[in-house]
């Protein structure tokens, strides 16, 4: 990553779509992904119809950047050097002394390294990091508070129903077929759940490829999906915004795979052709493929062997580290949270500050109800900075890039935002951000004020 960074610069500029380009009504979406999940587990695998009845403040526990530990059914947050900062056994909290029992007397989760370096699929945890699968977790933590309730162990044997859930509602043919609670009920009232992209970020998208850039959109959603998605938040004509779009991309495996595992699939009709590419020769719209393929156009598309691209995405995991690491791209990341928490200092902030409303014109249930997945968690704190309870009983403050106070020299970061901050560039709420400004060109030179 290099240390100045200018959108201008870029050659291309890539986008994935849901939770980046497409911003989701993150409650209803959360409510709708909660029941899809459940409703599964009840009706197909005969789990308790308890499960399907939530109160608004139980969605307090739902929290982006926790992992599930599936060996013993807990749920953990972790600091940037693998220290666990908080836990839940279900969903009841762990005290200091629990932790400590679990994971010793420095905290140290054992996997972390293989997390923190790969990211990849593991059959021991599961990293929740976006808003697709995020209400999985507090899923999860209740079917573990389930399993209590009837006498049964605790096994990794749960985590395949899971599975099973997420399959269910949004494979491949899912949206075709009417499958599932998800896809029915977007289909139903798209408006629901989806925001419309700004007027300012259609046009920013249309500077950009009337001064040349190239126009990237990268999705693992199937091609039906995203037609639906795109028609509804940039309009019937969205096609014309960019050169090359590829949906079923299986991200991080189209960065990770070789060309021979992956190859990129023309679509008839939203149904992809049997056959693979031996090549990516034009630009156009194709299902899955892979990164060195794609490399390859772009190198003809730009006239430079070493085309300079950038990428924007919402997940660590599929989107940012495979990006950097594979691709060697440059990483623009969206984080909701610095919106949903209202970062001191950041663009979000800032944006929210100017259009707030003076506090006796909002409604007077406006905090009450249901709280947003990106807003800070009783239980689980802030995604960018982190205060728990010693063994003394003291409050010992974990800090992250764009918190409000001051790290210090011994301050730990939530493994998240840390590595957030190590590998993006910039670190935005939404592609509205102000900071996303083709003119003049914005550079980043402190990674400590990439939010």
């Amino acid at each position: 990553m290099s240390e100045h960074f200018s959108l201008s610069d870029c050659d291309v500029i890539g986008f994935d779509l849901d939770h980046t380009l497409c911003r989701y009504h993150l409650k209803e979406t959360s409510r709708l992904i909660y029941e899809s999940f459940a409703r599964y587990l009840v009706e197909y695998r005969s789990y308790d119809k308890d499960l399907l009845t939530l109160t608004p403040a139980t969605w307090d526990f739902c929290f982006k950047g926790l992992v599930v530990d599936l060996e013993d059914g807990n749920l953990i947050k972790l600091a940037e050097d693998g220290t666990v900062l908080r836990a839940t056994h279900g969903t009841n909290e762990l005290s200091t002394e629990d932790i400590i029992k679990h994971y010793g007397p420095k905290r140290e989760w054992k996997h972390f390294d293989s997390l923190n370096t790969s990211y990849t699929k593991s059959a021991n945890y599961y990293f929740y990091d976006n808003y697709f699968d995020l209400p999985g977790a507090l899923l999860c933590s209740r079917v573990v508070d389930m399993l209590h309730k009837r006498g049964n162990e605790v096994t990794s044997e749960f985590w395949k129903d899971m599975l099973a859930a997420i399959d269910h509602n949004y494979n491949t043919s899912a949206f075709q077929e009417d499958a599932g609670t998800y896809f029915p009920s977007v289909k139903r009232d798209p408006g629901l759940y989806l925001q419309p992209c700004s007027d300012s970020v259609k046009a920013w998208l249309r500077s950009m490829k009337n001064a040349g850039k190239v126009l990237l959109l990268i999705t693992s959603s199937h091609s039906d999906y995203c037609r639906l998605v795109c028609d509804h938040i940039l309009g019937k004509d969205f096609e014309e915004l960019f050169d090359v779009i590829i949906t079923n991309a299986l991200k991080p495996g189209f960065f990770s795979l070789v060309p021979q595992q992956r190859p990129f699939r023309t679509l008839v009709n939203d149904v992809e052709e049997s056959e693979g590419l031996p090549s990516l020769d034009k630009p156009g719209w194709y299902s899955q493929g892979n990164w060195p393929h794609l490399q390859e156009l772009l190198k003809s598309m730009t006239g430079k062997a070493e085309p300079k691209v950038v990428y924007f995405g919402d997940s660590m995991r599929s989107d940012m580290f495979p990006a950097s690491s594979y691709g060697k791209w440059e990483t623009v990341m969206i984080v909701e949270e610095l919106e949903g928490e209202g970062v001191q200092g950041s663009d979000a902030a800032k944006s929210r500050d100017a259009r707030a409303e003076p506090l006796e014109k909002k409604g007077k249930f406006e905090d009450q109800g249901m709280k947003t997945p990106s807003a800070v968690s009783e239980q689980w704190g802030s995604y960018f900075t982190d205060v728990r309870r010693s063994e003394a009983g003291e409050d010992e403050s974990r800090n992250s890039p764009g918190a409000a106070t001051a790290s210090t020299p011994t301050a730990q970061w939530p493994s998240p935002a840390w590595r957030a901050s190590q590998i993006s560039h910039w670190i935005i709420n939404s592609p509205d951000s102000p900071r996303i400004n083709p003119a003049p060109p914005a550079t980043t030179p402190d990674p400590r004020t990439r939010c």
